[in-house]
């Protein structure tokens, strides 16, 4: 009950002071090629029930039919307005909607596609299914590159399987098991940090995860100071 009090709270004030901003970009977007601006996609929320996210539109209208769920920098599909939109996460700007809703929450795993995401998860995966799915999570920030990391390769869709959803699963397991309050505050505060130095905020998820008792493995990974390397999503047999 206190978590979605809260919810609603940062999300009207939050509604309130990005309305301007949300406005302008969608007059931009629109004027770019005369579509809406708005896009609404199938998302997997809590329960296992489908709901509609809201976002900005990046992308070429129909982009879902030009490719994958994956979306690196380099990808064809985005236009050049898209691109800024999604480095400054201006396009994630509507989804506070979908937290007053109560599809959403400001904090919690990330919402996937069912075909090719969640349709694909594991019996430990599953539990993220617990919870309402969030703006932003602990894999948001350590992840905040993923477009660059995905960028130049001939299967994104691919090395985000091998090389960053067993992390990502890894992380918004462990927020699952370890909720509060105190940790959605936390959570948020790194995420805004993140925008004025990622070092510093990587060490605030290193902090959070040494007191999570998180695995030598994965906070190395999360530290990011060495390459990504292959993992297996939580639940995967070896």
């Amino acid at each position: 009950m206190a978590k979605r009090l809260f919810d609603i709270l940062f999300a009207l004030l939050a509604i309130a002071v990005t309305f301007p901003i949300v406005a302008i970009a969608c007059v931009f977007v629109w004027a770019h090629d005369g579509h809406p601006p708005v896009f609404a996609g199938t998302r997997v929320g809590r329960f296992d029930r489908d709901f509609r996210m809201y976002k900005l539109r990046t992308m070429v209208p129909g982009a879902h039919q030009l490719g994958g769920p994956s979306t690196a920098a380099s990808d064809a599909r985005l236009t050049p307005l898209g691109s800024a939109l999604r480095r400054f996460k201006v396009d994630e700007l509507p989804q506070f909607w979908n937290v007053l809703k109560g599809d959403m929450s400001l904090v919690g795993p990330r919402p996937n596609v069912r075909d090719g995401g969640v349709d694909r998860y594991t019996l430990d995966e599953r539990q993220l299914l617990l919870v309402r799915p969030g703006i932003t999570d602990l894999a948001s920030i350590v992840f905040a590159d993923e477009g660059e990391i995905l960028s130049g390769s001939a299967e994104p869709h691919a090395l985000y399987d091998a090389v960053i959803r067993p992390w990502k699963s890894r992380l918004a397991l462990l927020y699952v098991n370890h909720r509060s309050i105190d940790l959605d505050l936390a959570v948020i505060v790194l995420t805004a940090l993140s925008f004025l130095s990622r070092r510093a905020a990587l060490k605030g998820v290193d902090m959070i995860l040494l007191q999570s008792d998180a695995s030598p493995e994965l906070r190395r990974i999360c530290a990011r100071c060495e390459p990504l390397v292959q993992g297996q999503a939580a639940g995967e047999a070896a």
